[in-house]
């Protein structure tokens, strides 16, 4: 397995990615969508998840396909973002069609960014422009870091982010994650210098550096994030969220197994992980332009391997590319390492 060309779920042909965020706000929409509708599904292992449209994916419910994802901030609020992706797809005619009524299903999650030393003072929600905003930027190539869903993002220790990566496998299969890292846990060791990700690393993707030679790691459960807004039930400013993607052609049912797997990729980043107060989701999908070997026992498995391997990956390259901005609570990795 190596990474794709770009080492974004983009690399998954026929994917695009579109981001807006609003820096006064802290805060922003990524939306990730394709020409054509795709097979999709979803696990969530998080206690506290904010979902629309979730209900549709289950391998036993009617649809077939979607239009496009929603990963937002703004909690509830932000919510709202689907409804103006919802708008953009509508006004090029996409959507389920039923007689001559035209639906687009889009299927969204959010974090909480509430508490995040934003502007949250709106007078109107604003998360439906910034939907429509990120489906009108939607693009193969787009920004990491604090961009999109993960511009006011924060984990334990430092900023989190936007993530990607991606993986080709060498049976030609393309699998891709796409996060916005916000989680209760943290993503670095005590220290702040070593990733929890960092035997996964590919290259110097997230700087290089290697796993922390210590031993008897993942007891500390300092926070910097909770210290920051005490007092405000930071306890509960969290969730990582997420999509998964390959270019195979799978079941309803055999994406939520990649789901599923995946979801061992944020373990591997985050610790703690799948907490009472992170929303932890997954949401997966399938283009269909590949076709594997349904006798093959190992092509799911290994697609679902690469896809929990991508994930950690582009957890980690969320922080690692996360950049400091005015107002901040959190420092940045990259000051923190270079202490």
């Amino acid at each position: 397995m190596t990474p794709g060309a770009k080492n974004l779920i983009t690399d998954v042909a026929g994917l695009k990615v579109g981001n807006a965020s609003d820096t006064a706000l802290k805060s922003g929409v990524t939306v990730l969508s394709a020409d054509t509708p795709f097979v999709a599904s979803v696990h969530v292992m998080g206690g506290a998840p904010g979902t629309r449209e979730t209900d549709l994916l289950a391998p036993d419910k009617s649809v077939a396909a979607v239009d496009a994802l929603v990963l937002s901030g703004g909690s509830a609020y932000g919510l709202d973002a689907c409804s103006g992706v919802v708008d953009g797809l509508r006004a090029r005619g996409r959507g389920f069609r039923v007689g001559e009524a035209v639906i687009p299903l889009v299927p969204g999650a959010i974090l909480f960014d509430l508490l995040n030393g934003g502007q949250k003072d709106w007078a109107e929600n604003p998360y439906r422009a910034l939907g429509r905003a990120a489906f009108e930027a939607l693009d193969e190539d787009f920004e990491l870091g604090t961009a999109g869903a993960g511009t006011g993002a924060l984990s334990a220790m430092v900023k989190g982010g936007l993530g990607s990566a991606s993986l080709v496998l060498d049976n030609g299969v393309t699998v891709g994650a796409l996060v916005a890292a916000n989680p209760v846990g943290a993503l670095t060791t005590p220290g702040d210098r070593h990733f929890w990700a960092a035997p996964f690393e590919i290259g110097d993707e997230f700087g290089g550096l290697g796993p922390d030679p210590k031993g008897g790691l993942g007891r500390d459960m300092d926070s910097r994030k909770m210290r920051a807004m005490r007092g405000q039930a930071g306890e509960r400013a969290n969730t990582t969220i997420a999509i998964v993607a390959t270019d195979a052609t799978l079941t309803k049912a055999e994406c939520q197994r990649m789901a599923v797997a995946a979801h061992d990729g944020i373990a591997r980043a985050i610790v703690p992980a799948h907490t009472p107060t992170d929303g932890d989701l997954v949401f997966s999908l399938a283009t269909g332009a590949r076709k594997v070997d349904a006798e093959d026992p190992r092509a799911l498995s290994l697609i679902g391997h690469a896809a929990a391997l991508c994930l950690a990956r582009a957890i980690a390259r969320a922080a690692y590319l996360a950049r400091p901005e005015p107002g901040d609570l959190l420092p940045c990795w990259s000051d923190r390492a270079a202490k």
